[in-house]
């Protein structure tokens, strides 16, 4: 029978020691309340840009995100064809878009011509653009207008496809996320602490006292329950099979490699997971975050008892909703009830191996 739904859940827990690596406004790190007490919170902005990073660094296909897109444009247009000048090349970017309904003005202060707001292109839809520029004069026509459409529309990149798109000034451009990533909390509750740091000038006469800069830092330390999930057949409809089964393995690297950078020089805090927990679903996408409304409590570490609670969650789920497709833990604890993988490269293979599987018998029964 075909799946008309196709759900991967990726389920993280992940120990950061002492570390600010997402702060608010005043420089603390971020927090949310939950099941009455301070839980560590990471957004998830936060660890998608770490992602999107990590999806440049294996040279993935990624999308640019900018308000300067006509400058962008133009100078690919001035790659292209050489005979263009500046402003001829500004002019066919400028009027590109506009036909594509994005708003693009002069700005005062910086003299560059920008977007109202910051605009994600994949490098597929630029080259298309900028093509399409050069081989047309004028843009006004409704046919053409379609068309330049329908190029931003295709044509994605794996950020664009995975984390979607929204242009306010025109929603037909709009790209549905085929991801979604969870605010990470911690699983228990955190204390905030603070460091007092001085810093000393060392060209200070002998007989000076005092330091040259002083300050205070917050910090915590926590053990973080970190949810994805990913909505496959979109992605396949996005991408194709292929690609998006590629995509997703991608996908789970980075979520479970990647960490935000913030205050990474100050705290050296690059951990990796403690344990993972990827589940195929053909019904709905579950973040098993109820496991830890009510925090986890001891003096002997949290890792233990958070995968305890993670796992007596997922049981319990499944009794109200279906079977899962697939089901594999990577540990690094010798701890759990469920079975266990040796290693990363184990846990990707499966996934693939289940998600080739899904995809090909659906394919068979269209």
């Amino acid at each position: 029978m075909t799946n008309k739904n196709l759900y991967l859940d990726l389920n993280v827990l992940q120990t950061v020691p002492s570390s600010n690596i997402n702060r608010d406004d005043t420089g603390a790190p971020k927090t949310a309340l939950y099941g009455g007490v301070k839980r560590a919170r990471v957004s998830s902005q936060s660890w998608k840009k770490a992602m999107r990073d990590y999806f440049r660094d294996e040279s993935a296909s990624i999308g640019t995100r900018t308000k300067e897109v006509a400058e962008f444009l133009a100078k690919k247009l001035q790659a292209l064809d050489s005979s263009l000048d500046e402003q001829a090349a500004m002019e066919k970017a400028t009027a590109i878009l506009t036909a594509a309904g994005i708003k693009v003005k002069k700005d005062k202060k910086s003299g560059k011509t920008l977007t109202g707001a910051l605009l994600l292109v994949s490098p597929g839809q630029v080259d298309k653009l900028a093509q399409y520029a050069l081989n047309h004069d004028k843009f006004d026509d409704k046919d053409i207008k379609k068309e330049i459409k329908q190029i931003l529309k295709e044509d994605n990149s794996l950020d664009l496809a995975l984390f979607g798109r929204m242009v306010a000034d025109n929603p037909e451009l709009n790209v549905d996320a085929s991801a979604q990533v969870a605010h990470a909390i911690s699983t228990h509750e955190i204390v905030p602490e603070y460091d007092y740091f001085t810093a000393l000038d060392d060209l200070q006469p002998d007989d000076a006292n005092g330091a040259a800069m002083l300050g205070t830092i917050e910090y915590d330390s926590a053990t973080l329950y970190r949810y994805a999930n990913i909505n496959v057949k979109d992605l396949a409809k996005n991408l194709g099979n292929q690609d998006a089964i590629q995509s997703i393995i991608t996908f789970i690297k980075a979520f479970t490699l990647s960490m935000p950078t913030g205050k990474q020089n100050t705290f050296a805090n690059k951990t990796l997971p403690n344990y993972i927990m990827l589940t195929l679903r053909s019904d709905t996408p579950v973040n098993l975050v109820s496991a830890f409304e009510e925090p986890v409590m001891t003096k002997g570490g949290f890792v233990e008892k958070s995968i305890q609670k993670l796992e007596d969650e997922y049981n319990s789920t499944n009794k109200m909703i279906e079977k899962p497709l697939m089901n594999v833990v990577l540990s690094r604890e010798n701890v759990g009830q469920l079975t266990q993988v040796a290693n990363l490269p184990e846990l990707l293979d499966q996934v693939s191996a289940a998600l080739t599987k899904v995809m090909q018998d659906e394919d068979a029964n269209d």
